[in-house]
């Protein structure tokens, strides 16, 4: 790996990093790598997974600490959430190793500090954040990009990090500006699939950049909305009623089965709890035979106006 030990620090998640390894995606600051709160770091790898691993062929956790392994891209271990350390295997190219350090590593460092990832895209509507939440292949990303044709701007795309600000209102952080659209949604939106790179393994998904339109301030947590394929032929939007709320958190928590390993249920639950009662979460459902997502824009954005004038009339 070219130049990796000329340490750049970035903005991301929230969090100032360091690292040895270029993030381009991230946005680059203009400080010191003391300032840093996270730090990530190449180092070899191989004989501690050795010893810790045992039976397990890709992941140990332990309270503060996660030792993970791709098969033919790298080792990686996350601890006391402000580490990351990167073992690349041989053959593994950058782009490869940098999927994972911004997926699964920042989740996992991102439980570790107690701030709670979603799995899905955030947008900013009117000084406002939304999540949109759903399982692989629902069509968040997609969603998301619906909005920006709109002139709406993103926060997130993978993973949102959900922590409190002084008056215990939920927000969310800036990630990264960059989506991940899949050739069909590209398609759909007009945009050519040669402009833009694809992701190592799906050679039908690619990145793109949004820098004209990224939220980089703290925005409060407005609402979630989890969005579900379904076999009808309508879209349809309904609130999230009582324990159903949390339970559709856990659900959408980013690597979620990361949360009992790392002895995190009770914070997770109380978290949870905070949350739910200061935003609005509604089911998002849209049929799976065809593209939606400019007409789901529309029915957020006429709830959330009926939703504002409920409050301002109530």
């Amino acid at each position: 790996m070219k130049d990796t030990l000329n340490k750049i620090v970035y903005k991301g998640f929230g969090l100032n990093i360091s690292s040895e390894i270029p993030l381009p995606e991230l946005l680059e600051m203009s400080v010191s790598e003391g300032a840093a709160e996270v730090v990530i770091k190449l180092a070899d790898l191989t004989t501690l997974w050795s010893e810790v691993s045992g039976s397990n062929k890709y992941v140990v956790v332990k309270e503060q600490l996660c030792i993970f392994k791709v098969p033919n891209i790298a080792i990686y271990l996350v601890e006391e959430g402000n580490k990351v350390i990167v073992s690349p295997l041989e053959g593994s190219s950058e782009d490869q190793i940098r999927l994972y350090i911004l997926g699964s590593c920042m989740g996992a460092l991102l439980m570790q500090r107690k701030i709670l990832p979603l799995h899905g895209s955030a947008i900013a509507i009117d000084g406002k954040a939304y999540a949109i939440v759903g399982d692989s292949g629902a069509g968040k990303s997609t969603l998301a990009s619906a909005f920006l044709k709109k002139g709406y701007q993103l926060l997130s795309d993978d993973v949102i990090p959900v922590t409190f600000n002084e008056e215990n209102i939920p927000v969310v952080a800036p990630a990264y500006p960059q989506q991940k659209l899949w050739l069909e949604s590209l398609n759909q939106f007009g945009m050519e699939s040669k402009d833009y790179s694809p992701i190592f393994n799906r050679e039908t998904k690619f990145t793109v950049p949004v820098k004209n339109q990224f939220a980089e301030k703290i925005l409060p947590l407005a609402g979630v909305f989890e969005l579900v394929k379904t076999d009808d032929h309508e879209i349809e939007i309904q609130p999230i009623e009582n324990l159903e709320r949390l339970h559709m958190l856990l659900n959408h928590t980013y690597r979620s089965f990361l949360i009992d390993r790392l002895g995190l249920m009770e914070w997770h639950f109380n978290t949870s709890a905070r949350i739910v009662s200061k935003i609005d979460l509604y089911q998002l459902r849209r049929p799976a035979s065809s593209f939606t997502a400019r007409d789901l824009t529309g029915l957020i954005l006429t709830t959330l106006t009926l939703k504002k004038g409920e409050k301002v009339n109530g």
